[in-house]
């Protein structure tokens, strides 16, 4: 249940109140209280009037939708459609028409900064504001760099690879007694967890947002430190909100000094790993030779591994604690969407990126009709998770496994031999003609290279084929 209160902006100040006098309400009719509003949303209709569209909007555009029958009203950069809420305002429809075609954030923030208007008005919701290129005079182009940064913009000879027309993220930070929240407007849909790396330890903040083939960081040393962090993601709309809870109940100055990074939008590859210690809580022995190591993360990070994609690790494996990076690979889940045939050629550890990718095709992607590995390994002792693959073959019938040995005892009633041609033209098969298919490859580099060759001499397109490597 919502419990904050609806959008409001305050009167005119020849109209307001002493200060530190409560805000006027303005009686509502019968049928236009809060719940009412909130049924209102979810009954289906149509409130922001472009038929479940979003699209950029123009100064000149916004501009035009100034009436009480016709209001568009702009908060931070997203543009909504506040015609059919104005009976619902518990301040009135004049102090809505105050921002009536125009960006109402300041006038928004002076009475509820931190009211959750996207959830109240998701369903209003138009689309974004356009961006526009800004002429800077030269005679204020000497300000500071860090100043540009901590005010949340970013300077331009840190649009590395970046054409003008992208949409950069930005960001904001505001403060309530006990709480910092930093805004981050990605300007991006669909985001998510796995996009969204934090970390925060010793006065220092550092925040990643990936954004296909580039990321954002914001890098800052705070200004006074900070008991605990959590996050919150509006996924449809791209906001992420690092809410950081403070040690001291005292008004920060500023965020903080910027560090090297800060404020930065560059190509992944680009960017340098970033790595935090790591502590062992577990190791269990897999196979003769491989052993698995379960290992936490710090209080201070928040991140997660994607599907198909793997971290670094630094330092020698001989104490209690490792340097862990954070998530690297170019694997998409896109790339499964509508797939029909799904195929693993691993050898060895190469099957490790493939775990997670195998568990979320077969329970996330309805279209999928089959799911193949064939995994080469030198002895049966070798194979990694035997009785696991197995038991998994039985539960789902979509899946297949089917082991290859090159050193093979006498007693082995598998197939032996190595990657070849002749052995992948009768596993990797489609399931119907012309059917989505992918097939995945893992392990050492002239294994890799063999079979993307095999494979394309079988006719497979380079777009039907993800080589997993370092």
């Amino acid at each position: 249940m919502l419990n904050v209160p609806p959008p409001a902006f305050p009167a005119p100040r020849s109209q307001q109140r002493a200060a530190g006098s409560s805000r006027s309400k303005v009686p509502l009719k019968p049928g236009r209280s809060l719940m009412d509003w909130i049924r209102l949303t979810k009954s289906g209709k149509d409130l922001a009037g472009l038929k479940g569209r979003l699209i950029e909007v123009t100064e000149d555009e916004l501009a035009k939708h100034n009436k009480k029958e016709d209001c568009w009203i702009c908060i931070r950069g997203l543009v909504y459609n506040v015609t059919p809420y104005m009976e619902y305002h518990p301040g009135g429809e004049d102090e809505l028409m105050q921002a009536a075609g125009t960006d109402g954030t300041d006038l928004f923030d002076q009475v509820h900064r931190w009211v959750n208007y996207e959830s109240m008005l998701k369903e209003c919701l138009v689309g974004r504001m356009a961006l526009k290129p800004v002429a800077v005079p030269k005679e204020i182009s000497s300000i500071s760099e860090e100043k540009k940064q901590l005010n949340g913009m970013l300077p331009e000879k840190k649009l590395l690879g970046v054409s003008a027309k992208d949409l950069t993220p930005s960001y904001d930070w505001f403060q309530t007694d006990g709480l910092i929240t930093v805004v981050i407007y990605t300007k991006q849909k669909d985001m998510n967890a796995e996009l969204v790396i934090v970390d925060c330890q010793d006065k220092r903040l550092r925040g990643e947002i990936i954004v296909n083939e580039h990321s954002y960081v914001l890098e800052v040393d705070l200004d006074h430190e900070v008991e605990d962090f959590f996050i919150n993601i509006a996924e449809k709309i791209g906001k992420v909100e690092i809410i950081l809870k403070k040690k001291d109940n005292v008004h920060w100055k500023m965020l903080g000094q910027p560090l090297e990074s800060h404020n930065t939008f560059i190509k992944r590859k680009n960017r340098g790993l970033f790595y935090r210690k790591c502590k062992l809580v577990s190791k269990t022995e897999v196979t003769h030779d491989t052993k698995l190591f379960c290992f936490m993360l710090p209080k201070s990070t928040c991140f997660q591994v994607p599907a198909g994609q793997h971290v670094y690790l630094k330092q020698i494996i001989a104490g209690d604690c490792i340097s862990i990076s954070n998530p690297e690979g170019n694997f998409k889940k896109s790339q499964v969407q509508a797939l029909e045939d799904l195929f693993f050629l691993a050898a060895g550890t190469g099957f490790t990126p493939m775990v997670k990718l195998l568990n979320f095709a077969l329970t996330e992607v309805s279209s999928l009709r089959t799911a193949k590995l064939i995994f080469f390994n030198k002895t049966e002792d070798d194979i990694l998770w035997r009785n696991q693959l197995e038991q998994l073959a039985l539960k789902d019938e979509r899946f297949e496994v089917q082991f290859v040995l090159s050193e093979a005892a006498k007693d082995w009633m598998g197939k032996q031999g190595r990657i070849s041609s002749s052995l992948l033209s009768g596993f990797v098969k489609r399931s119907r003609k012309d059917s989505k298919v992918l097939i995945c490859i893992c392990g050492p580099t002239p294994f890799t290279e063999q079979g993307v060759q095999y494979l394309k001499d079988l006719g497979y397109s380079q777009e039907e084929m993800h080589a997993f490597t370092a």
